[in-house]
């Protein structure tokens, strides 16, 4: 009798949880992230990340990070300030591929299902990470607040292709050609070019859900020429009618990514959060 009475105090928490209980605490080893609480845990296999805000806003908000968790990372400091939680799943050298997108869409269940962020998170895509970020926007609008780039890589037949593979005027990088070959299973390069679900030809499910997107970017790029890659798609979706903006950094290179005052950046993503309601 016991037993059954435990087993059943413990449905019924698992149901509050789930129907909007009280947020499960986040799992894994804790410490301190710029001041902020950090979690560090295994979905599936797959490192996540998370922290936490000291005072999380109203709807529990947050920020998924494409790739390089710590790089560049004041914007993601002012969010945290701001009461944004952010994540990050750990799925390197996949390219944004659909093996990548099966461990983001575990990843998003765990912490919408059972840690109450909000059912649309704001996407960070710096470099490559662009990838990742647009292909779960281009795949999963409905589940998609508003997404940032920042000189991202928008078809990587530019990067990691480049003009040794004939694409492009990029350096590219041969070694990371291989692993995303790997990573998409092309057989060969004639597959990899004939793909058609780069980020640039995969804006129309964006622009129809009217996701704001923002371009941050140097104008001189060698590496991620934005010719091919932010200024190609900043005409493509406003072609489409969707809605976007750019910042563009007069005689920057790749890096440094971001800006000095992540102002902007925020604000664009509490706008976005501000349209929802």
């Amino acid at each position: 009798m016991r037993i059954a009475t435990m087993s059943a105090c413990w449905l019924a928490l698992v149901v509050a949880t789930t129907l909007g209980g009280e947020p499960r605490p986040f799992p894994g080893a804790e410490s301190r992230w710029n001041g902020f609480v950090r979690h560090d845990f295994d979905v599936d296999g797959a490192r996540a990340i998370v922290v936490e805000p000291k005072t999380p806003l109203p709807g529990r908000p947050w920020a998924w990070r494409g790739e390089f968790f710590g790089a560049f990372p004041n914007a993601d400091i002012a969010l945290l300030e701001s009461g944004w939680h952010l994540a990050y799943l750990a799925v390197p050298d996949q390219f944004g591929s659909p093996r990548a997108m099966a461990g983001w869409e575990k990843f998003h269940r765990r912490l919408v299902d059972d840690h109450g962020l909000a059912s649309k998170p704001a996407l960070i895509g710096l470099s490559r990470g662009a990838l990742y970020c647009m292909s779960w926007a281009a795949g999963h609008p409905e589940k998609t607040l508003a997404v940032y780039l920042d000189n991202g890589v928008c078809d990587f037949k530019s990067w990691p292709g480049g003009k040794p593979k004939g694409h492009g005027t990029g350096p590219g990088s041969a070694g990371e050609w291989a692993n995303l070959l790997r990573a998409y299973g092309f057989k060969d390069d004639e597959e990899a070019f004939a793909y058609d679900r780069n980020p640039v030809d995969r804006l129309r499910p964006l622009a129809d859900a009217k996701i704001p997107i923002l371009l941050v970017y140097g104008d001189a790029d060698r590496l991620v020429p934005p010719g091919e890659n932010s200024g190609f798609l900043f005409d493509r979706y406003k072609a489409l009618g969707g809605s976007i903006e750019r910042i563009v950094k007069p005689g920057q290179d790749h890096h440094p990514h971001g800006l000095v005052d992540p102002k902007p950046i925020v604000e664009f993503f509490e706008n976005a959060r501000r349209d929802l309601k």
